[in-house]
């Protein structure tokens, strides 16, 4: 079980920034921006590269909480990130969008 599935089940207390059935968010405990945050779907999805068409609905609905959120913490630019293995630095192995903001970004990232 990932610590994220640990968090969801509530056997790793945290506070949600956002809960609804579909996902929560967090703060990123490591942040790389002012503002850097989680969007975590309930359903674990290792990797990106791993969903399913059947997880369409799921992948969409985590877009617009990111979109929500963003406001929410009056971001009025900010970027989202998905890393999808050992290569793009996955290290948690349950699927989770990142919102950063707060800063200017270059291009390209990394």
């Amino acid at each position: 079980m990932t610590i994220f599935a640990q968090m969801i089940s509530g056997d790793i207390p945290v506070d949600f920034v956002h809960e609804d059935e579909y996902c929560i968010v967090i703060n990123d405990i490591n942040p790389q921006a002012p503002v850097h945050l989680l969007v975590i779907p309930k359903k674990e999805i290792p990797r990106l590269s791993q969903s399913e068409d059947t997880d369409q609905a799921v992948l969409g609905h985590l877009m617009l909480v990111a979109k929500k959120i963003a406001k929410e913490q009056g971001l009025e630019s900010f970027r989202l990130v998905i890393n999808d293995g050992v290569d793009a630095c996955q290290s948690v192995y349950h699927l989770h969008l990142h919102i950063l903001g707060g800063r200017g970004f270059s291009w390209p990232p990394g």
